[in-house]
């Protein structure tokens, strides 16, 4: 599986903006994934690829949703997948960490004091602790210290509300979902809508609970394997900030792993730990890519190493990475976009609210001109609409 397959597939003209809107405003969901007529990457950027179905048979720029619709509903609930789905999200994210007792469960980290009501439970004031997470002293509660059972009577709420109110009215609605639950609910949506749910699964800190003895890659493998989601064209991506995490994953199944990467300067944390120098910097070299490819289909780099931003925050010249990682067969789904200005380059902020929605279209346009094959987003809505402008210019 190491080797890299050749040819891509056409799929013709692309569809109309109107067919995605429809998909994203009225909850669709079944027009836009594997939609035949969609343009691919290669054939709008000029990138040779593979052909052979599964995650190469998706529509680009593939939108996935990050966390859910997280610009909408809080983070990794049910609530906030099935709104992604609804609006037509092609992949939908998942972040796993583990409980005490060795479950899976969807959470973006094992820190849920700031996603959790977990403070407000008299019952669990004891477990607050503070505690070296891949070098970064956190203090508050931990999913490790929490049996699954503890972890079923706190309710997920908005991670940032000071930028998100209006998402703290869903507040207490949902609970911690696992990991099983999902592929369950996935499992069940796919018979509904006749079509396959794709997920997009990140392992969170692989090294630091291998060491607790709750390694995350085995237990994902099994519960890949039970739900039919282990194969090489199965409806799912694997991913880690940590190589050895897609190494170790590609050892036990054939899901396609992508690797994510940070800033320019950062370090792997599994490469810390065991001493490698490399830098994000050396892997986003050809040879750091090629590296790569040996194991993985392809990365998730942050959006600063595809267009970098100046002093003032604007946005740059594109980098040749994504021809760079195009070369040696890799698609890009990098991270992430959001409406809000807080979070867009100074190029598409607009008045002078950074909680206040910003020009996203435009962001999206410029990102997307670049040749990268998907995007995280936390308005997976937008991001479609984005999509189906850019594929009708």
């Amino acid at each position: 599986m190491a080797t890299q397959e050749s040819g891509r597939r056409g799929t013709g003209t692309s569809p109309g903006r109107r067919a995605v809107l429809g998909a994203a405003v009225l909850g669709a969901g079944t027009a836009v994934v594997g939609a035949p007529g969609v343009a691919r990457a290669d054939e709008r950027h000029g990138h040779g690829g593979h052909g052979g179905g599964g995650y190469r048979d998706l529509p680009v720029p593939t939108v996935v949703a990050h966390r859910g619709t997280s610009g909408y509903r809080p983070e990794h609930t049910l609530g906030s997948y099935q709104l992604a789905l609804d609006m037509g999200a092609h992949v939908i994210e998942q972040d796993v960490v583990p409980t005490k007792d060795g479950h899976l469960v969807c959470r973006h980290e094992n820190d849920i004091t700031g996603t959790t009501d977990v403070a407000a439970h008299p019952e669990f004031a004891g477990r607050k602790t503070t505690k070296s997470v891949d070098g970064v002293s956190l203090t508050g509660w931990f999913t490790e210290d929490f049996t699954l059972a503890e972890l079923k009577t706190l309710r997920a709420k908005e991670r940032i509300p000071g930028t998100r109110q209006r998402n703290t009215l869903y507040d207490g609605r949902w609970d911690i979902p696992t990991l099983e639950e999902v592929f369950r609910w996935a499992e069940k949506q796919g018979r509904e809508r006749g079509r396959r749910v794709w997920l997009h699964i990140e392992t969170k800190h692989p090294t630091y609970f291998r060491k607790l003895g709750l390694g995350l890659e085995e237990p994902l493998a099994k519960l890949l394997r039970r739900y039919n989601r282990h194969r090489r064209n199965s409806p799912t991506f694997l991913q880690s900030f940590e190589p050895s995490s897609i190494q170790r994953l590609r050892k036990l199944v054939d899901a396609p792993g992508v690797v994510l990467l940070s800033t320019a300067a950062s370090r792997p944390w599994d490469f810390v730990e065991a001493g490698d120098p490399r830098t994000v910097a050396d892997l986003i070299k050809p040879e750091g890519l090629k590296w790569i490819a040996s194991y993985a289909k392809g990365i998730g780099p942050t959006l600063d190493l595809v267009i970098p931003k100046g002093p003032d925050g604007k946005l740059l010249e594109p980098t040749t990475l994504v021809r760079d990682a195009h070369a040696e067969g890799l698609v890009l789904h990098p991270y992430t976009m959001r409406n809000e200005n807080t979070f867009l380059p100074a190029d598409f902020k607009k008045g002078t609210d950074p909680n206040a929605y910003g020009d996203a279209f435009g962001a999206f346009k410029a990102y997307f001109a670049t040749g990268i094959d998907g995007i995280f987003s936390d308005n997976p809505d937008t991001a479609l609409l984005a999509a189906a402008d850019f594929n009708d210019d």
